[in-house]
């Protein structure tokens, strides 16, 4: 897998998907994957796109369940030709949904697959609605475990803070120590 920042990478054609990816969760694990199969099927590389620190982390001071390393790294085993990582800061938060489409047609999605609640550009006003407007849209359902409860990095935040580590780990789906360690 090839890291880039915004602008570097220019493709003919690809399957995207987007991101925060904080955790790299069995959710984000099935959204990957989904969209890196479908790519092979297509015969384009397969693309992730996501942000640095994730947005939650930098409106709402949210605790960061894997810092850029270690995501970077479980992103990479799932089979990715491209990840795309922005610098996500006070002056790219400021950017309207436009900015974000240009940016992300430097990639010429085929597709763009998303969880169930994506949106981007200032003020969240870009939505899966807005991104049909420009591509295929795949939205991915919620990924959940046994119990029918929703995983999400939410969730396994609430579940740290709480101290029940194992059902956090389980919701992560990677080996121990994984994403569980405490990151101030």
């Amino acid at each position: 897998m090839r890291i880039w920042r915004p602008g570097g990478l220019w493709l003919q054609a690809s399957v995207v998907t987007l991101g925060a990816f904080d955790g790299v969760h069995r959710g984000h694990q099935a959204l990957v994957g989904a969209a890196v199969r479908r790519a092979r099927e297509l015969g384009v590389p397969a693309v992730a796109w996501t942000f640095d620190p994730p947005p939650r982390a930098h409106f709402g001071g949210a605790r960061i369940l894997t810092p850029l390393g270690e995501k970077l790294a479980r992103l990479s085993a799932l089979g990715l030709d491209h990840l795309v990582v922005v610098p996500f800061d006070a002056a790219y938060a400021r950017r309207d949904a436009r900015a974000f489409l240009r940016e992300l047609a430097t990639v010429a999605p085929l597709e763009v697959w998303v969880g169930p609640d994506f949106r981007f550009g200032r003020g969240r006003a870009g939505s899966v609605a807005t991104l049909a407007r420009c591509w295929p849209v795949r939205q991915m359902e919620p990924i959940r475990c046994p119990r029918g409860e929703r995983i999400s990095s939410s969730r396994i935040r609430r579940l740290l803070e709480a101290g029940r580590e194992a059902e956090a780990r389980e919701l992560l789906g990677w080996p121990a120590p994984g994403g569980c360690r405490r990151v101030a």
